[in-house]
């Protein structure tokens, strides 16, 4: 027996991230001024993507922490270390999605789990799918963006210092994930 937001059986589509067409960014003020920029270069991802029942979906994502770049060596080994992401101990964080909600054409939001150095949060992120692709040499693809912010102090990234007055790491942290979905047809009996 299928709920209302599972997909019948028969052909069921795996899909995984294009590595080459998918970035996890954040952004964060420093000084309260500059917004400093990242990513993390390792990634894998993969899900149940079921466009015409978005609801059904899911998605996992695994980010390996000693991959963050910030275009300054000095301050991604600082991010690196114990004063924030602990890589050595942490060696990932990681989202799995909960719930997909359609909230307007195209556009969603889905909740999920994500954690940083062993801490766990919810986390709702405003998802936009951009479109699809069908071709024989690239695949079938399906290409998003979300987008969302977290309390870097509630994952246990609590380090900061004031200098002149100005936190020098803002506790609000902007995350903006895009990605394509590759499809991956298998046969699922019923």
């Amino acid at each position: 027996m299928t709920t209302q937001n599972e997909p019948q059986a028969g052909t069921q589509s795996r899909w995984q991230f294009d590595p080459f067409h998918t970035q996890v960014e954040f952004a964060a003020k420093h000084l309260g001024m500059m917004t400093v920029r990242g990513h993390f270069a390792e990634i894998s991802a993969n899900g149940n993507i079921y466009p015409d029942n978005p609801e059904a979906s899911s998605v996992d994502i695994t980010i390996q922490t000693a991959s963050i770049r910030t275009h300054n060596e000095n301050r991604d080994n600082d991010l690196r270390s114990s004063n924030f992401l602990e890589v050595d101990k942490y060696p990932t964080i990681t989202f799995k999605s909960i719930r997909i909600e359609p909230t307007g054409q195209d556009r969603y939001t889905m909740i999920g789990d994500l954690t940083i150095k062993g801490n766990t949060r919810p986390v709702t992120l405003k998802v936009v799918k951009y479109g699809e692709f069908n071709d024989p040499m690239m695949g079938h693809r399906i290409g998003y963006s979300a987008e969302g912010r977290i309390n870097r102090k509630e994952y246990g990234l609590t380090f900061n210092m004031i200098l002149d007055g100005k936190w020098v790491v803002s506790d609000d942290v902007q995350i903006l994930i895009e990605g394509e979905f590759v499809e991956k047809k298998q046969e699922q009996t019923a």
